[in-house]
């Protein structure tokens, strides 16, 4: 890349980031080819259509694709920079250990195409040490090439770090203005990769070392989950008091030191539910808020399994309507979902008296399959349901009138309708959390 050439650019990974980022990048005249391993994702793309849910990004697809700088595939190509946005779960191995087997097979694949000049970006949350081990796992693999870090000559290729910042909603909007944290193997690398992102982010780019970069990310993370980890705590004492904790945060909050968050059913997403753990895993002995708050936000789960089941046996004849899977209001990304979690756990138990209200899914999520559980819309669920358990905070289920909820038994884990928090036929118990 020389001057105002326009990089070939190749993402790894068209999911909720990996696609939005591709566009954005495409939208800066930068012909981009979108890789993914599902041949229907790819097909679905290259029609100029998306497969998920997310504001403005439908049309900004169909764009950059009628204007050919926007192509998918499954297979990698010759690229200028390559950027990697693959998944990053952990291990169900009771350690919460990280699992970057996605970001190494990415890098295989690069390692095939790499030459020298080009960069190689890791945006995927990982663990502190990831962008290394790309590295080395490329030095392995290509003998021939000058690695940064690992030569005292000018390196053939640049390889740096740099997380999104992103709200789920305003995702577009967000990965053009919002700052960036750059970490660069080495200050030339930081330097390449910074200049790659100029093209298309308007926000401050700032460039730091790769493992504060990747440290940075998961740091952002584990203080929102602290943060409503002491939310989602303070709604379980206010519960068993008997107080209603949003009324409580509410008078908290005038104090202009103190803002605390409102409560939910738990925490979800591939991020804040996730990142904390790869914290966890690399000083075990050392992060113990960050594993606190995790324990506490999980328990909130099975805390609204419990109270959502006292409701359900307390109305025996009445059919139970579970508003929203997604892990937060307005998006249809149902990963590490506590709706999910909830509403699965309430199907399981109580079979085809649970229906399941979710304007963003087509069907329902394999572990539904012969609970007896039905997708149903919000005017069927307000016209057939006894009970309403509230476990996100769509629009769509805000607006509903007091009118046309009177009669029914309601817990409200979002807080959205202060209007119906006592429980039917019950004086004094309060689901408020």
């Amino acid at each position: 890349m020389r001057g105002e050439e326009k990089p070939q650019v190749c993402v790894i990974g068209l999911g909720y980031i990996g696609l939005p980022t591709a566009a954005v990048i495409a939208r800066a005249n930068c012909p981009v080819l979108g890789i993914d391993v599902s041949e229907k994702v790819v097909e679905t793309i290259n029609r100029g259509e998306i497969h998920i849910e997310e504001v403005d990004l439908d049309g900004l697809v169909r764009g950059v694709v009628q204007r050919g700088l926007l192509k998918a595939s499954t297979q990698l190509a010759p690229s200028d920079v390559f950027v990697i946005a693959v998944p990053t779960p952990f291990e169900h191995d009771g350690n919460h250990t990280p699992d970057i087997s996605y970001v190494m097979a990415a890098t295989t694949e690069i390692a095939a195409v790499l030459k020298k000049g080009d960069t190689i970006i890791l945006e995927s949350t990982s663990p502190v040490g990831t962008t290394e081990k790309v590295r080395d796992h490329i030095a392995g693999l290509r003998p021939d090439l000058k690695l940064p870090g690992l030569t005292s000559e000018t390196p053939d290729v640049a390889i740096a770090y740099c997380p999104e910042r992103v709200l789920p909603g305003r995702i577009l909007e967000e990965l053009t203005n919002n700052d960036r944290s750059i970490g660069g193997i080495t200050p030339r690398c930081a330097r390449k990769a910074l200049a790659f992102y100029k093209r298309f982010v308007r926000g401050t780019c700032v460039t730091t070392d790769a493992r504060s970069a990747e440290m940075c990310k998961l740091v952002e993370n584990s203080f929102r989950d602290v943060n409503i980890a002491f939310a989602n705590e303070l709604s379980m004492i206010a519960d068993e008091m008997g107080l209603d904790v949003w009324e409580v945060i509410r008078l908290a909050n005038r104090h202009p030191r103190v803002n605390i968050l409102q409560p939910g059913p738990g925490v979800g997403g591939h991020c804040i539910a996730v990142d904390p753990w790869f914290i966890v895993h690399g000083a075990p002995e050392q992060a113990k808020i960050i594993r606190a708050a995790r324990d506490i936000n999980d328990a909130k789960m099975h805390h609204v399994v419990a109270r959502a089941t006292e409701l359900v046996k307390a109305n025996p004849e009445a059919k139970v309507a579970c508003l929203g899977l997604a892990f937060k209001a307005n998006i249809d990304d149902f990963r590490e979902s506590p709706a999910r979690f909830v509403a699965s756990r309430l199907a399981q138990e109580f079979g085809e008296r649970i229906k399941i209200v979710e304007p963003y899914a087509a069907e329902l999520p394999k572990e539904f399959d012969g609970s007896g559980a039905e997708l149903i819309d919000i005017d069927s669920a307000l016209e057939e349901c006894g009970v309403l358990i509230v476990l996100v905070d769509h629009d769509v289920f805000r607006v509903i009138p007091f009118e046309e909820r009177s009669g029914v038994a309601v817990y409200d884990t979002r807080g959205i309708w202060p209007d119906a928090q006592l429980v039917p036929d019950k004086p004094g118990l309060r689901l408020a959390s």
